[in-house]
């Protein structure tokens, strides 16, 4: 139930005030209003969605009745999940799918932008700590041209590199530092490098490959790998 357009901002920098303002909401729903948002996102509920809107206030409500909606939709269903995760896990999920929807928001309104345009957009979009990074208190990394390049990065579509073990000293150093806060959604233990890891492709969480009987010889099998959670939820209407 996204709140009607008045008017649509056209220039970079009135639809970057939308992205702003959209975003304060969300940061507010995660962080200080986050025990009022957890409540609101009820599993025994129908699908529900987290709305930020350009007054700078926040909504979980059902989906748009409209189709096609009026503007781009948040990840369906955000609720489902609530109860089957820990309670940051979650948050972290939901921060991870409402980036996507800002940016998807942020380039509907840019769609008429021209190339220069919609490049300044994302630099100025991309100069601010995601949702993920303020919920999870991740510093933004450093650009790091040859390392960064790779496939290391956890959404990476070339997982195939993360489900080996490395054998380098070096490599497991600088991959510890970059998935230092990430815990198994099993055991809940931190990520170690000395350990071969796996994920999920549907939710994003990781795993030890013991916690969830995968192995690296397994894993190279794998086109899309789901984790025991995914694996046996139901769909819920």
């Amino acid at each position: 139930m996204a709140s009607a357009i008045s008017s649509r901002p056209r220039t970079v920098e009135d639809i970057f005030k939308d992205y702003t303002a959209r975003r304060s909401a969300l940061i507010r729903a995660l962080t200080s209003d986050v025990d009022a948002f957890y409540a609101l996102c009820d599993p025994e509920k129908d699908n529900l969605c987290f709305y930020g809107h350009p007054n700078e206030t926040w909504e979980v409500g059902l989906p748009a009745e409209e189709v096609p909606p009026e503007l781009p939709e948040p990840a369906l269903g955000i609720n489902f999940a609530r109860d089957g995760m820990k309670r940051k896990d979650w948050l972290s999920l939901v921060a991870v799918h409402t980036d996507s929807w800002l940016l998807s928001v942020a380039f509907y309104f840019g769609a008429r932008l021209n190339r220069n345009e919609r490049k300044r957009l994302f630099s100025l979009i991309n100069d601010l700590p995601t949702l993920f990074e303020v919920v999870t208190g991740r510093k933004a990394s450093k650009d790091k041209p040859s390392l960064d390049s790779g496939s290391k990065s956890r959404n990476s579509t070339k997982r195939s590199n993360d489900r080996q073990i490395k054998s380098n000293s070096k490599l497991l150093d600088e991959e510890e530092d970059e998935h230092g806060d990430t815990l198994c959604g099993s055991c809940g233990s931190n990520y170690n490098g000395d350990e071969f890891w796996i994920g999920c492709d549907i939710c994003e969480r990781w795993f030890h490959g013991k916690c969830v009987k995968i192995t690296p010889a397994k894993a190279e099998s794998i086109k899309e790998y789901k984790c025991p959670y995914c694996s046996t939820k139901k769909t819920k209407q």
